[in-house]
């Protein structure tokens, strides 16, 4: 089962990436080569401080990006962003943590719309794939590493960059931000591995040499719109080390009002359902109510075209079950879907307290179209 949550979260990043290239045609690709160094972040424990001062992190990073230039709302809304995939490979093996790799899925969003005469520009990214050749917590051979309980683990990277107009065809780059290697807590430990790297980059324009459009698209005036989603989470959580993971899910009924292109935000329910109790308690009776949570949550979803989303929530539980390691009466939900033309979609996030993972949810659901 756990191989099937690693196959499931790169064939999510891999789907959500290529649906926003199915829809545009017309783009400004181009390659990029970078190197990039910086701190591993510590947790504060002896075995952090440890493990962080064995890694002295260094890594290559390569993408191929395709700028969105057709002259569409979503394009001018968000500057003509870039999308693409990359790869990431530490240059060292670390005997702690490996030598950490990944693919992945990433846009990068520019603060202004830097026409082509621009010499310098800014922005921000985001970077979801997955993340492989790591070495695990083992209680003889690796019992250091407590950050990680896995070979394979969800990638993130996120932060701010710089590009400076170097010639026509050529961009020089420069960004920091953190990253973050964790499985979910699909396998304990699970603390996460965060880095701090500084990325200087190459960025190298193939092809002809297309401008941003000049003048902005006729943008039809946005009416309030309204909208239901009913979604069907599906994951799996590892509760304490050595111990077998089990099924984690639950259902949403969320009403979302959209005033705006790039926005929508809204209220629901989630109940949530925990297997495996009985086997983690035999010495125990529990009822429904035992293995359930439920809670009230405020969605929102940022729009990113009118397919590809990043749903983000916070929840209060109106009850919880701390056997469930539910430990706080709030969490938080971040991640990406996206939306079919049926009006169905899938994707994935995270669910968190207190930003620990609490697990992956891989989610499919539908959405009913409300008044205009």
């Amino acid at each position: 089962m756990f191989k099937l949550i690693k196959v499931g979260f790169f064939l999510s990043f891999v789907f959500l990436v290529t649906g926003v290239f199915a829809q545009e045609p017309r783009f400004q690709k181009s390659l990029n080569f970078s190197y990039e160094t910086g701190p591993m972040l510590s947790n504060g424990t002896d075995w952090g401080d440890k493990v962080k001062g064995a890694v002295n992190y260094k890594a290559l990073d390569f993408k191929i990006g395709w700028r969105k230039i057709s002259n569409t709302p979503f394009n001018y809304l968000y500057r003509y962003p870039t999308l693409g995939f990359g790869f990431n490979s530490a240059l060292e093996n670390y005997e702690e943590i490996g030598r950490p790799q990944a693919v992945y899925g990433f846009m990068e969003i520019p603060f202004s719309v830097a026409r082509n005469s621009r010499r310098v520009s800014f922005g921000y990214f985001l970077q979801l794939g997955v993340g492989f050749n790591l070495n695990p917590y083992d209680s003889l051979s690796n019992p250091d590493n407590k950050y990680i309980g896995s070979n394979i683990n969800a990638y993130i990277n996120m932060g701010l960059s710089s590009t400076i107009k170097f010639s026509e065809r050529t961009d020089l780059q420069a960004s920091f931000g953190l990253k973050h290697y964790s499985n979910g807590a699909t396998k304990k430990p699970n603390a996460g591995i965060n880095l701090f790297p500084l990325n200087l980059a190459m960025k190298i324009k193939l092809g002809d040499i297309k401008s941003i459009p000049d003048a902005a698209p006729e943008i039809p005036k946005k009416s309030l719109r309204t909208f239901w989603n009913l979604t069907l989470y599906t994951g799996m959580k590892n509760y304490e080390i050595g111990d077998p993971a089990y099924f984690r899910g639950g259902l949403g009924v969320n009403y979302l009002l959209e005033p705006l292109y790039k926005y929508r935000f809204g209220l629901g329910l989630d109940l949530f359902w925990a297997q495996g109790m009985e086997a983690r308690f035999p010495e125990e009776d529990f009822s429904f109510k035992d293995q359930t949570s439920l809670a009230v949550v405020g969605s929102w979803e940022w729009q990113l075209t009118d397919r590809l989303y990043v749903p983000i929530a916070f929840g209060a539980y109106l009850y919880r079950n701390e056997l469930n390691q539910e430990m706080t009466w709030f969490y938080e939900r971040i991640g990406a879907r996206y939306r079919f033309d049926n009006n169905m979609f899938a994707g994935m996030q995270i669910k968190a307290h207190k930003a620990k993972a609490d697990f992956f949810e891989f989610t499919v659901g539908y959405t009913i179209s409300g008044k205009r």
